[in-house]
């Protein structure tokens, strides 16, 4: 049934594959469900609620993404679409939850038709190769500093920005010799090398008395969770939906995640080996339709946008080629419900080799960039730069986008140009000179 249903043989995978890639890709993300309740705590949601949300809508947006695309990536409510949703939206704007869930539900919608009527589809094909090229390294690039971040290797710095973290703390010695070991184990061959990794840390950190868990107590306070999911259930509002500022709130949802799951699903199918050339791969119509459709469910249930998370990556990276492994992500969602001390037996930097060894492999494409014509390197290289530094997938693509077409005109080569990437960078010169996000 498995074999019919993802063509695990023809995707030269195996079953035990894809179930070891769907754990370490739910291992990698696992954060999300305690990062999205303390969020939006700070919106006024009760947080209980949105942990339990946040599980039902990452469990859905993984089974649809497997089921329906057939796709190896894991979805979740965005961290940084939760951010603007907390803190902007509600916070800055001052606009209830309530309105705010309205806003994600419109823009599900609009998410789904963009994706029903092939335009998400026909922006992603418009990409040139170089700058294609780019966006993947810059993805690359981007889990490395959250990886870095996640393990405190990299620290805030009042006069540098960034700055080396403490070495005499566990978690940035843990997290090196996880990576380490992770490079090791791969290089002899070693089937499930990330996940090794991810759970030998895990237990070096309990045996060191630095994590813990107590599932029962947690599966008792899950119980009271469920009984509050219906705090959030349904009370999106659309009272406000047409003023000016609501709607340009929901335009800032529509680009953010536009470019967030764009970037990632064509990153993430170069990686796997299933895009082409052009960077198309079957399914990526369905793909697109399944992030959607959890944007709009997801929004009904409680939560954010949902979108797909780059460190799907990880999966990959330990083999996974089909839907089973975001089907096997997302059942494990499910079951972290009542194993919420489990889940506490991961720490951050448990999980920061893996996404330093996923770094390693997709800034590899780097090679792959045209660097002896500028026009095409630049605005590649502004891409994948752009992303960690300004800690947002979405402004890298859009820098990307607009410094292509900018560079290609002063250069007088403006018939390498298209009309997808001429529209995204207007629309980007918008977001930048409104601040939309």
């Amino acid at each position: 049934m498995l074999e019919k249903l993802f063509k695990i043989t023809e995707h030269q995978s195996s079953v035990k594959t894809e179930f070891i890639a769907g754990l370490t890709t739910f291992l990698t993300m696992a954060y999300v469900l305690f990062a999205t309740p303390g969020m939006m705590a700070a919106a006024g949601m009760p947080a209980d609620a949105v942990f339990i949300a946040t599980a039902l809508a990452a469990a859905l947006g993984c089974l649809l993404m497997g089921l329906w695309a057939n796709f190896p990536a894991a979805l979740a409510p965005g961290m940084g679409l939760n951010a603007f949703f907390a803190f902007a939206v509600v916070g800055g704007m001052g606009y209830s939850w309530q309105e705010a869930l309205g806003a994600v539900f419109v823009s599900g919608i609009i998410f789904f038709l963009l994706s029903a009527f092939k335009i998400r589809e026909w922006i992603i094909t418009s990409i040139p190769k170089n700058l294609r090229h780019g966006i993947t390294v810059g993805i690359g690039l981007f889990l490395t500093i959250i990886a870095f971040k996640q393990a405190e290797v990299v620290v805030a710095s009042p006069a540098t920005l960034v700055a080396l973290g403490d070495f005499t703390k566990a978690g940035p010695i843990l997290a090196s010799l996880g990576f380490l070991a992770i490079i090791a184990m791969e290089s002899r061959k070693v089937t499930g090398s990330v996940l090794w990794g991810i759970l030998g840390v895990s237990i070096i950190a309990y045996a060191l008395g630095l994590t813990g868990g107590a599932p029962v107590d947690a599966a008792a306070e899950s119980l009271t969770m469920t009984e509050s999911l219906m705090q959030i259930a349904g009370a999106m509002t659309f009272e406000n939906i047409l003023t000016s500022g609501m709607l340009a709130v929901i335009f800032a949802f529509v680009f953010v995640d536009l470019f967030d799951t764009s970037g990632t699903l064509m990153a993430t199918a170069s990686q796997a080996g299933l895009a082409d050339e052009k960077g198309n791969f079957p399914g990526m119509g369905k793909a697109m339709m399944a992030d959607s459709t959890a944007t709009t469910v997801g929004a009904v249930i409680g939560v954010p946008s949902v979108t797909t998370y780059v460190e799907s990556a990880s999966g990959i990276a330990a083999g996974g080629r089909t839907g089973l492994t975001a089907v096997v992500a997302g059942i494990l969602f499910l079951l972290a419900l009542p194993l919420v001390g489990i889940i506490d037996f991961v720490p951050a930097y448990a999980t920061a080799p893996a996404l330093l060894f996923v770094g390693v492999l997709m800034t590899s494409d780097m090679k792959n960039i045209d660097w002896h014509d500028l026009t095409e390197a630049t605005p590649a290289w502004i891409a994948a730069i752009g992303m960690p530094l300004f800690f947002s997938i979405s402004h890298g693509i859009g820098m990307g986008f607009l410094s292509y077409t900018l560079i290609k005109l002063f250069s007088g080569r403006y018939k390498d140009l298209n009309p997808a990437l001429v529209i995204v960078s207007l629309v980007y010169v918008y977001v930048l000179a409104t601040g939309a996000f």
